[in-house]
């Protein structure tokens, strides 16, 4: 054993804290403010605990990720195995059968002739790839079309293109000047109660129709988180908005990319969120419980048709990107494994009870005058407790931390607070964290927080 190999059962918490403050740099995190983060030795179904042994209820599944929660058996075992035969291979010249099952697997759940998988990393690459796809299309046709279209609020990803589309999702600012031209549509978020939401459909549907009639030559694709924007506050639109927008996209021939890195794998009822509206994007990006959380991996998943544009003779025409890591074969085991556990653990139908309890607690939540906005959808949650767009308000941080505190991790946005657990998550521990949740929300508006 060599000094870089101490492993954490033979490290206090305290070293890892210095170790950590030393050297790493963690993802959307101001470290000038930033509280020492807990240490987290393991992890079991929907809990996690830390080097003290304290249990902390995973309320947001890990920034959306561990949909079965931690180290589920089959899972574990799926893993294990492929490790024993396969970790890692290139998956240009050289294919696997992890990979072409989980391809097949995939377009077998997804509607239409969505057959093509393209492996990558995660949500930002899948994103990425389906950029690329979408502009080369063209390029292989005969045209050039530079334009995208996305919705206000929406977030795809940290990637070049990936923050070009979400470029109205507040975070990207200081990269204004590298990213590719995109046109932002209003997004018609609605919620419990809303009474207007016709009125701000028709709104962004006039102006998306007004985008397509006067650019539609120069516009390669829409991109829309279905059904859902995650980072930009849980906002939830109607199946019928997203049936629309899309009947509209077709009309012009523009090209409709469904980010469903978030929606994904049942998060809002549905497998797969664009089944509320009963249709078929000509490309869609899948990640996060794609693996149930255990691995990086990610899909772009395009038609046939759209496919079969990209062969021929030169490599010219062919995709030019790739990653080292396409394909892992340890990931698209587990990803295997994964999607299993929908049918032997009837995964929808907790889905189901889980959005119960949550409409539940809805009523509960839209009778405080300091909540706005309740909703929900599948196994999300939301509600609002002011207007401040930032990703991280004062308030925000503050019942960050005091949940913390008491043993749940919930990582409000902005003014934003959000529910998001794994499906495994029982009726006691989903009662236990509204009693949590709403005792914060009692400390924030008394100003005892």
């Amino acid at each position: 054993m060599n000094e870089h190999s101490n492993l954490q059962g033979s490290q206090s918490a305290e070293e890892i804290i210095a170790l950590d403050k030393r050297h790493v740099w963690h993802p959307y995190t101001q470290h000038g403010i930033e509280v020492e983060p807990p240490v987290i030795a393991r992890a079991k179904g929907a809990s996690l605990f830390d080097a003290d042994g304290r249990e902390i209820l995973d309320m947001i599944s890990s920034w959306w990720t561990c949909t079965h929660g931690h180290a589920h058996p089959k899972i574990n075992a799926a893993l294990a195995r492929q490790a024993d035969t396969l970790e890692h291979i290139m998956f240009a010249g050289f294919t696997h059968a992890p990979a072409a099952n989980l391809a097949k697997a995939l377009s077998e759940l997804l509607p239409g002739d969505l057959n093509r998988v393209f492996f990558t990393d995660d949500g930002s690459t899948a994103v990425e790839t389906a950029i690329k796809v979408a502009y080369k299309s063209w390029v292989n046709r005969g045209q050039t079309r530079r334009t995208l279209i996305a919705f206000d609020g929406g977030y795809h990803g940290d990637t070049l293109g990936a923050m070009s589309v979400g470029r109205s999702s507040q975070m990207f600012g200081a990269f204004k000047d590298l990213m590719c031209d995109v046109r932002v549509v209003p997004y018609p978020a609605t919620f419990e109660g809303d009474d207007a939401v016709e009125e701000r459909e028709a709104g962004a549907l006039s102006a998306l129709e007004a985008l397509l009639a006067d650019n539609k030559q120069d516009i390669a694709a829409m991109i829309i988180e279905p059904m859902m924007q995650g980072a930009a506050g849980i906002r939830i639109c109607r199946p019928s908005f997203l049936k629309r927008m899309v009947a509209m996209a077709r009309e012009a021939k523009v090209l409709v990319i469904f980010d469903e890195v978030a929606t994904g794998f049942g998060r809002t009822g549905k497998l797969f969120a664009m089944e509320h509206a009963d249709v078929t994007p000509d490309i869609v990006c899948l990640s996060k419980g794609l693996t149930g959380g255990y691995m990086a991996l990610a899909a772009t998943v395009v038609r046939d048709q759209l496919f079969d544009i990209f062969l021929g003779h030169d490599f010219d025409r062919a995709l030019p990107h790739g990653h080292s890591f396409t394909g892992n074969p340890l990931a698209c085991a587990v990803a295997l494994a994964s999607l299993n556990l929908y049918e032997e653990e009837q995964t929808m139908a907790r889905i189901a009870q889980i959005n119960a309890h949550h409409r539940t607690i809805l009523d509960v939540l839209a009778a405080r005058p300091d909540i706005m906005r309740p909703r929900a959808l599948g196994s999300a949650l939301a509600f609002d407790f002011g207007n401040d767009t930032q990703y991280q308000s004062d308030a925000s941080l503050k019942l960050r931390a005091w949940y913390l505190a008491k043993g749940l991790n919930i990582r409000p946005i902005g003014s934003t607070v959000y529910l998001m657990p794994p499906y495994c998550i029982t009726d006691d521990e989903l009662a236990r964290a509204y009693a949590t949740m709403i005792e914060g929300l009692d400390r924030l508006s008394s100003g005892s927080l």
